[in-house]
């Protein structure tokens, strides 16, 4: 027999008015006109930034609306928070890594590598 209808479960849904759907998607349009329109425009090494920040924000607005998290129980909740610290602990070793490399400025291409490797092949065969 099914529990469904009455109140005496640990689980009650939460419903969302229609126009909160339609609030959340007219921002995620706007989000998306304004990263478009940010795209055409030379910021220098801040066209990135600004275009992360607004996928943030849009990010956002998905997880907590139509994922329902901000209606969710506490369980949920930490579940999403441990799954942006995990993201934020892979970022952060991958922007150690790649701000610890030291580039070549002007690397040498595979001509360099050919002059070193062909030699030792010539004495094998």
């Amino acid at each position: 027999m099914s529990d469904h209808g009455s109140n005496g479960g640990a689980h009650s849904e939460h419903v969302v008015p229609i126009s909160t759907y339609l609030g959340v998607f007219f921002a995620l349009m706007i989000g998306t006109a304004i990263t478009t329109w940010v795209a055409y425009i030379d910021l220098g090494p801040f066209n990135t930034v600004v275009a992360l920040v607004i996928a943030f924000i849009k990010m956002t607005l998905v997880v907590l609306f139509f994922m329902h998290v901000k209606y969710a129980t506490g369980l949920t909740r930490i579940v999403i928070i441990a799954g942006f610290f995990w993201l934020a602990i892979m970022i952060t070793l991958t922007g150690a890594d790649e701000f610890t490399r030291h580039w070549e400025m002007l690397p040498q291409g595979w001509t360099s590598a050919t002059q070193t490797i062909l030699p030792f092949f010539s004495r094998l065969f």
